[in-house]
Protein backbone atom coordinates (compact mmCIF):
# COMPACT_ATOMS: atom_id res chain seq x y z
CA UNK A 1 0.00 0.00 0.00
CA UNK A 2 1.21 3.51 -0.74
CA UNK A 3 1.79 5.33 2.58
CA UNK A 4 -1.19 7.43 3.69
CA UNK A 5 -3.47 5.76 1.16
CA UNK A 6 -6.11 5.37 3.84
CA UNK A 7 -5.52 8.86 5.30
CA UNK A 8 -3.48 7.74 8.30
CA UNK A 9 -0.08 9.08 9.23
CA UNK A 10 2.66 6.67 8.12
CA UNK A 11 4.86 4.61 10.41
CA UNK A 12 8.42 5.67 9.57
CA UNK A 13 11.84 4.09 10.05
CA UNK A 14 15.34 5.47 9.59
CA UNK A 15 18.04 2.85 9.02
CA UNK A 16 21.48 4.20 9.90
CA UNK A 17 19.91 6.66 12.33
CA UNK A 18 23.09 7.08 14.41
CA UNK A 19 25.29 8.03 11.44
CA UNK A 20 25.84 11.48 9.95
CA UNK A 21 23.51 10.82 7.00
CA UNK A 22 20.79 9.29 9.18
CA UNK A 23 21.09 12.10 11.69
CA UNK A 24 20.52 14.62 8.91
CA UNK A 25 17.41 12.70 7.79
CA UNK A 26 16.05 12.88 11.35
CA UNK A 27 16.79 16.60 11.60
CA UNK A 28 15.02 17.34 8.31
CA UNK A 29 12.02 15.18 9.18
CA UNK A 30 11.69 17.27 12.33
CA UNK A 31 12.27 20.62 10.60
CA UNK A 32 9.72 19.89 7.90
CA UNK A 33 7.24 18.49 10.44
CA UNK A 34 6.83 15.28 8.53
CA UNK A 35 3.55 13.79 9.74
CA UNK A 36 4.13 10.34 11.20
CA UNK A 37 2.40 7.94 13.54
CA UNK A 38 5.63 6.32 14.73
CA UNK A 39 9.36 6.83 14.32
CA UNK A 40 11.61 3.79 14.56
CA UNK A 41 15.37 4.52 14.75
CA UNK A 42 17.40 1.56 13.47
CA UNK A 43 21.11 0.90 13.14
CA UNK A 44 23.73 -1.82 13.46
CA UNK A 45 24.05 -4.04 16.53
CA UNK A 46 26.95 -1.87 17.68
CA UNK A 47 24.69 1.21 17.96
CA UNK A 48 21.59 -0.54 19.29
CA UNK A 49 20.52 0.71 22.70
CA UNK A 50 21.74 4.27 22.22
CA UNK A 51 19.23 7.10 22.52
CA UNK A 52 18.34 9.77 19.97
CA UNK A 53 16.24 12.86 20.54
CA UNK A 54 13.47 13.59 18.04
CA UNK A 55 10.57 16.04 18.35
CA UNK A 56 11.09 16.41 22.08
CA UNK A 57 11.18 12.68 22.81
CA UNK A 58 13.93 10.16 23.36
CA UNK A 59 14.00 7.22 20.96
CA UNK A 60 15.98 4.07 21.73
CA UNK A 61 17.85 2.76 18.70
CA UNK A 62 17.05 -0.83 17.75
CA UNK A 63 19.12 -3.20 15.64
CA UNK A 64 17.91 -3.36 12.05
CA UNK A 65 16.41 -6.75 11.24
CA UNK A 66 13.52 -8.23 9.30
CA UNK A 67 11.41 -8.07 12.44
CA UNK A 68 12.29 -4.45 13.31
CA UNK A 69 11.09 -3.36 9.86
CA UNK A 70 7.69 -4.99 10.26
CA UNK A 71 4.73 -2.60 10.07
CA UNK A 72 6.66 0.36 8.68
CA UNK A 73 5.18 2.32 5.77
CA UNK A 74 8.22 4.43 4.82
CA UNK A 75 11.82 3.53 5.62
CA UNK A 76 14.72 5.88 4.88
CA UNK A 77 17.96 3.98 4.27
CA UNK A 78 21.11 5.93 5.18
CA UNK A 79 23.44 3.05 5.91
CA UNK A 80 25.25 2.07 2.70
CA UNK A 81 24.62 -0.17 -0.27
CA UNK A 82 25.04 -3.56 1.40
CA UNK A 83 22.46 -2.75 4.08
CA UNK A 84 20.04 -1.41 1.46
CA UNK A 85 20.40 -4.50 -0.70
CA UNK A 86 19.74 -6.74 2.29
CA UNK A 87 16.80 -4.90 3.84
CA UNK A 88 15.07 -2.67 1.25
CA UNK A 89 13.42 -5.73 -0.39
CA UNK A 90 12.15 -6.75 3.06
CA UNK A 91 10.37 -3.40 3.40
CA UNK A 92 8.90 -3.69 -0.10
CA UNK A 93 7.75 -7.27 0.44
CA UNK A 94 5.94 -6.24 3.63
CA UNK A 95 4.02 -3.45 1.88
CA UNK A 96 6.15 -0.42 2.76
CA UNK A 97 8.38 1.79 0.64
CA UNK A 98 12.15 1.94 1.07
CA UNK A 99 13.79 5.26 0.12
CA UNK A 100 17.46 4.46 -0.38
CA UNK A 101 20.21 7.10 -0.29
CA UNK A 102 22.98 4.69 -1.35
CA UNK A 103 23.99 3.76 -4.89
CA UNK A 104 22.53 0.24 -4.59
CA UNK A 105 19.46 0.76 -6.79
CA UNK A 106 20.20 3.96 -8.72
CA UNK A 107 20.67 2.25 -12.07
CA UNK A 108 18.11 -0.52 -11.57
CA UNK A 109 15.52 0.04 -14.33
CA UNK A 110 12.80 -1.34 -12.04
CA UNK A 111 13.52 1.29 -9.36
CA UNK A 112 12.63 4.95 -9.97
CA UNK A 113 15.50 7.42 -9.40
CA UNK A 114 13.75 10.52 -8.12
CA UNK A 115 14.43 14.23 -7.76
CA UNK A 116 10.97 15.57 -6.82
CA UNK A 117 11.35 18.90 -8.66
CA UNK A 118 12.38 17.08 -11.84
CA UNK A 119 10.64 13.71 -12.18
CA UNK A 120 8.43 13.24 -9.14
CA UNK A 121 5.66 11.90 -11.39
CA UNK A 122 7.72 8.72 -11.87
CA UNK A 123 7.04 7.73 -8.26
CA UNK A 124 3.84 6.13 -9.50
CA UNK A 125 5.95 3.34 -11.04
CA UNK A 126 7.62 2.24 -7.79
CA UNK A 127 7.42 -1.34 -6.54
CA UNK A 128 8.38 -0.66 -2.95
CA UNK A 129 11.87 0.80 -3.49
CA UNK A 130 12.82 4.35 -4.55
CA UNK A 131 16.40 5.48 -5.16
CA UNK A 132 17.93 8.83 -4.20
CA UNK A 133 20.50 10.14 -6.72
CA UNK A 134 24.12 11.13 -6.18
CA UNK A 135 24.87 14.38 -4.32
CA UNK A 136 26.05 16.04 -7.57
CA UNK A 137 23.33 14.68 -9.88
CA UNK A 138 20.58 16.07 -7.62
CA UNK A 139 21.51 19.78 -7.77
CA UNK A 140 22.66 19.47 -11.37
CA UNK A 141 19.29 18.15 -12.54
CA UNK A 142 17.33 20.63 -10.40
CA UNK A 143 19.15 23.47 -12.19
CA UNK A 144 19.11 21.93 -15.67
CA UNK A 145 15.59 20.50 -15.84
CA UNK A 146 13.76 23.82 -16.43
CA UNK A 147 16.31 24.77 -19.09
CA UNK A 148 16.02 21.37 -20.77
CA UNK A 149 12.21 21.57 -20.83
CA UNK A 150 12.35 24.99 -22.48
CA UNK A 151 15.33 24.69 -24.80
CA UNK A 152 16.28 21.02 -25.23
CA UNK A 153 19.61 20.13 -23.63
CA UNK A 154 22.10 18.75 -26.16
CA UNK A 155 25.49 18.63 -24.43
CA UNK A 156 26.79 19.12 -20.89
CA UNK A 157 30.21 19.87 -19.41
CA UNK A 158 30.73 19.95 -15.63
CA UNK A 159 33.58 20.53 -13.19
CA UNK A 160 32.69 19.83 -9.56
CA UNK A 161 34.10 21.21 -6.30
CA UNK A 162 33.05 18.63 -3.71
CA UNK A 163 33.23 19.09 0.04
CA UNK A 164 34.94 16.77 2.51
CA UNK A 165 31.61 15.76 4.05
CA UNK A 166 30.82 13.96 0.80
CA UNK A 167 33.56 11.54 1.85
CA UNK A 168 32.08 11.06 5.32
CA UNK A 169 32.43 12.54 8.79
CA UNK A 170 35.92 11.02 9.23
CA UNK A 171 37.23 13.04 6.30
CA UNK A 172 35.76 16.23 7.79
CA UNK A 173 37.56 15.48 11.05
CA UNK A 174 40.78 14.76 9.16
CA UNK A 175 40.49 18.07 7.30
CA UNK A 176 40.21 19.92 10.63
CA UNK A 177 43.24 18.07 12.01
CA UNK A 178 45.24 18.97 8.90
CA UNK A 179 44.27 22.62 9.23
CA UNK A 180 45.44 22.63 12.85
CA UNK A 181 48.71 20.90 11.93
CA UNK A 182 49.43 23.39 9.15
CA UNK A 183 48.68 26.29 11.51
CA UNK A 184 51.13 24.86 14.04
CA UNK A 185 53.84 24.42 11.41
CA UNK A 186 53.59 20.63 11.54
CA UNK A 187 53.33 18.19 8.64
CA UNK A 188 49.63 17.25 8.23
CA UNK A 189 48.83 13.54 8.17
CA UNK A 190 46.25 11.67 6.11
CA UNK A 191 44.61 8.32 6.81
CA UNK A 192 41.05 8.60 5.53
CA UNK A 193 41.85 10.09 2.13
CA UNK A 194 44.73 9.35 -0.27
CA UNK A 195 45.99 12.96 -0.09
CA UNK A 196 46.29 15.80 2.38
CA UNK A 197 43.14 17.79 1.60
CA UNK A 198 43.81 20.98 3.54
CA UNK A 199 45.40 23.59 1.29
CA UNK A 200 44.83 21.28 -1.65
CA UNK A 201 42.49 20.58 -4.57
CA UNK A 202 42.36 16.95 -5.72
CA UNK A 203 40.87 15.74 -9.03
CA UNK A 204 40.56 12.21 -7.68
CA UNK A 205 40.48 10.18 -4.51
CA UNK A 206 37.61 8.06 -5.79
CA UNK A 207 37.94 4.55 -7.24
CA UNK A 208 39.17 4.63 -10.82
CA UNK A 209 37.38 2.90 -13.70
CA UNK A 210 39.80 3.21 -16.57
CA UNK A 211 40.56 6.90 -16.94
CA UNK A 212 37.43 8.04 -15.08
CA UNK A 213 36.50 8.01 -11.41
CA UNK A 214 33.44 6.11 -10.24
CA UNK A 215 32.04 9.47 -9.12
CA UNK A 216 32.30 10.85 -12.64
CA UNK A 217 30.55 7.80 -14.07
CA UNK A 218 27.77 8.11 -11.46
CA UNK A 219 27.19 11.76 -12.30
CA UNK A 220 26.95 10.97 -16.03
CA UNK A 221 24.63 7.97 -15.70
CA UNK A 222 22.34 9.43 -13.04
CA UNK A 223 22.02 12.85 -14.68
CA UNK A 224 20.98 11.17 -17.91
CA UNK A 225 18.47 8.98 -16.10
CA UNK A 226 16.84 11.72 -14.01
CA UNK A 227 16.56 14.10 -16.98
CA UNK A 228 15.37 11.29 -19.24
CA UNK A 229 18.07 11.88 -21.89
CA UNK A 230 19.67 8.46 -22.29
CA UNK A 231 22.31 9.51 -24.83
CA UNK A 232 23.16 12.98 -23.50
CA UNK A 233 26.86 13.74 -24.11
CA UNK A 234 28.31 14.61 -20.69
CA UNK A 235 31.89 15.58 -19.87
CA UNK A 236 32.70 15.76 -16.16
CA UNK A 237 35.70 16.09 -13.86
CA UNK A 238 34.98 15.59 -10.15
CA UNK A 239 37.25 17.42 -7.71
CA UNK A 240 37.53 17.26 -3.90
CA UNK A 241 38.18 20.64 -2.24
CA UNK A 242 39.08 21.62 1.36
CA UNK A 243 35.55 22.70 2.32
CA UNK A 244 33.65 20.95 5.11
CA UNK A 245 30.12 21.20 3.68
CA UNK A 246 28.70 22.34 0.36
CA UNK A 247 29.26 20.98 -3.13
CA UNK A 248 29.63 23.37 -6.07
CA UNK A 249 29.84 22.91 -9.83
CA UNK A 250 30.79 24.93 -12.87
CA UNK A 251 28.41 24.01 -15.69
CA UNK A 252 28.45 24.61 -19.45
CA UNK A 253 25.26 23.61 -21.30
CA UNK A 254 24.45 23.52 -25.00
CA UNK A 255 20.87 23.39 -26.31
CA UNK A 256 18.88 22.80 -29.52
CA UNK A 257 19.39 26.45 -30.42
CA UNK A 258 20.95 29.63 -29.03
CA UNK A 259 19.80 30.56 -25.51
CA UNK A 260 19.98 34.08 -24.13
CA UNK A 261 21.30 34.36 -20.54
CA UNK A 262 18.34 36.58 -19.68
CA UNK A 263 15.89 33.86 -20.70
CA UNK A 264 17.80 31.21 -18.72
CA UNK A 265 17.92 33.48 -15.66
CA UNK A 266 14.18 34.13 -15.83
CA UNK A 267 13.37 30.43 -16.03
CA UNK A 268 15.68 29.55 -13.16
CA UNK A 269 14.28 32.32 -10.96
CA UNK A 270 10.84 30.72 -11.29
CA UNK A 271 12.03 27.11 -10.94
CA UNK A 272 11.16 24.95 -7.94
CA UNK A 273 14.09 24.25 -5.66
CA UNK A 274 16.31 26.97 -7.17
CA UNK A 275 17.43 30.33 -5.76
CA UNK A 276 19.17 32.62 -8.21
CA UNK A 277 22.11 34.49 -6.68
CA UNK A 278 23.54 36.35 -9.65
CA UNK A 279 25.13 39.76 -9.19
CA UNK A 280 28.84 39.29 -9.98
CA UNK A 281 29.47 43.05 -10.09
CA UNK A 282 28.27 43.19 -6.49
CA UNK A 283 30.27 40.07 -5.60
CA UNK A 284 27.08 38.00 -5.16
CA UNK A 285 27.10 34.46 -6.52
CA UNK A 286 26.64 30.94 -5.12
CA UNK A 287 29.16 29.74 -2.53
CA UNK A 288 29.17 26.59 -0.40
CA UNK A 289 29.20 28.68 2.77
CA UNK A 290 25.96 30.39 1.74
CA UNK A 291 24.40 27.10 0.63
CA UNK A 292 25.11 25.32 3.92
CA UNK A 293 21.92 24.84 5.92
CA UNK A 294 19.73 25.62 2.90
CA UNK A 295 17.51 23.28 0.91
CA UNK A 296 17.60 25.21 -2.35
CA UNK A 297 20.17 24.94 -5.12
CA UNK A 298 21.90 28.31 -5.43
CA UNK A 299 22.55 29.22 -9.08
CA UNK A 300 24.48 32.20 -10.45
CA UNK A 301 27.16 33.41 -12.88
CA UNK A 302 24.53 32.77 -15.56
CA UNK A 303 26.12 34.01 -18.75
CA UNK A 304 26.79 33.31 -22.40
CA UNK A 305 29.57 30.81 -23.03
CA UNK A 306 31.90 32.88 -25.20
CA UNK A 307 33.70 29.73 -26.33
CA UNK A 308 30.52 28.15 -27.69
CA UNK A 309 28.07 30.67 -29.17
CA UNK A 310 24.50 30.08 -28.02
CA UNK A 311 25.54 27.96 -25.01
CA UNK A 312 25.09 28.93 -21.36
CA UNK A 313 27.57 28.83 -18.46
CA UNK A 314 26.51 28.87 -14.82
CA UNK A 315 27.75 28.07 -11.33
CA UNK A 316 25.82 26.30 -8.55
CA UNK A 317 26.26 25.45 -4.90
CA UNK A 318 24.23 23.13 -2.65
CA UNK A 319 24.34 21.73 0.87
CA UNK A 320 25.39 18.20 -0.06
CA UNK A 321 24.11 16.75 3.22
CA UNK A 322 20.68 18.32 2.84
CA UNK A 323 19.31 18.78 -0.70
CA UNK A 324 22.23 16.76 -2.04
CA UNK A 325 21.07 13.80 0.05
CA UNK A 326 18.70 13.83 3.04
CA UNK A 327 16.28 16.61 2.06
CA UNK A 328 15.73 15.02 -1.35
CA UNK A 329 14.90 11.70 0.35
CA UNK A 330 12.48 13.37 2.78
CA UNK A 331 10.82 15.20 -0.11
CA UNK A 332 10.31 11.82 -1.78
CA UNK A 333 8.70 10.63 1.46
CA UNK A 334 6.41 13.66 1.46
CA UNK A 335 5.29 12.89 -2.09
CA UNK A 336 4.58 9.29 -1.14
CA UNK A 337 2.57 10.38 1.89
CA UNK A 338 0.61 12.90 -0.18
CA UNK A 339 -0.27 10.19 -2.70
Amino acid sequence: MTPNEDGRAPHVGVVGATGAAGGTVLRILEERRFRLAELRCLASARSAGTTLRFAGRDHVVAEVSDESLDGLDVVFFAAGSSTARRYAPVVAKRGGVAIDKSSAYRMDPAVPLIVPEVNGDQLASHHGIVANPNCVAIPLTVALAPLHRAFGLQRLTVATYQAASGGGRDLVAELREQEQADAAGQAPAHRVYPHVLHGNVVPGGWTMHGDDTDEELKVIAETRRVLGIAELPVSVTTVRVPVATGHSAAVWAEFDGPVRPEAARELLAAAAGVRVVDDPAGQRYPTPRDATGQDQVLVGRIRADIGRPGAIALFLSVDNLRKGAATNAVQVGELLAAR
